[in-house]
């Protein structure tokens, strides 16, 4: 299974004994208000239970991981996959819980996901973010991640009866192997993963 290391954090599959951080973390309607209503809010013990159930039954590349500080889930982040002729793109989508906002948590990850994705997917050629309009914040840490504005879908979301626009995002393969590197990280497209 992998588990991807950055400077502060560990993002690893989901798995048994996460059950209390996430409802600790995510049960929070400040998480839940920018998120797909798939996110369950209350989110119950119950729900937890699920969704690590449901992640452990899953086969092939991990898609979903815990963004782990110090050994504990502390948030989410992973990918829907496209398909049919939008097999060539994932979609981004991350959640931290609320005590770990600001300290710039949310690019680590996603710089460690994006060489994820591009190592373990070569069909892969872009790696797509949204976000309604009423959550800023999410933009800056995209584009803090190298993630570009694409563009903007008028009306195309709809969130506690709140019609809003969505930003988009993207990086794209060529972009993420052009793009300096730290020095003693691996290549672009190399997998900062171990197993």
């Amino acid at each position: 299974m992998p588990r991807l290391a950055t400077a502060r954090l560990v993002l690893r599959p989901w798995h048994a004994g996460d059950e209390d951080a996430l409802v600790r973390y995510a049960d929070n309607p400040n998480v839940a208000q920018h998120l797909r209503d798939t996110f369950p809010h209350p989110y119950t013990r119950t729900a937890a239970e699920r969704w690590v159930a449901y992640n452990a039954s899953l086969h092939g590349p991990t898609l979903d991981f815990a963004i782990a500080l110090d050994g504990e889930a502390i948030g989410g982040i992973g990918f829907l996959r496209n398909e049919d002729i939008f097999r060539c793109a994932l979609e981004i989508g991350y959640w931290l819980g609320e005590p770990f906002w600001g300290r710039g948590l949310i690019p680590e990850a996603i710089v460690a996901i994006v060489d994820y994705a591009f190592a373990t997917f070569p069909e892969v050629t872009v790696v797509q973010a949204r976000h309604v309009v009423s959550n800023p914040a999410s933009g800056r840490v995209l584009e803090k991640a190298g993630f570009q504005l694409e563009g903007r879908l008028r009306d195309a979301a709809v969130k506690r009866g709140v019609v809003s626009d969505l930003l988009v995002y993207s990086r794209t393969r060529a972009e993420h192997d052009r793009a300096p590197r730290d020095e003693g990280a691996p290549p672009a497209g190399a997998p900062s993963a171990t197993s």
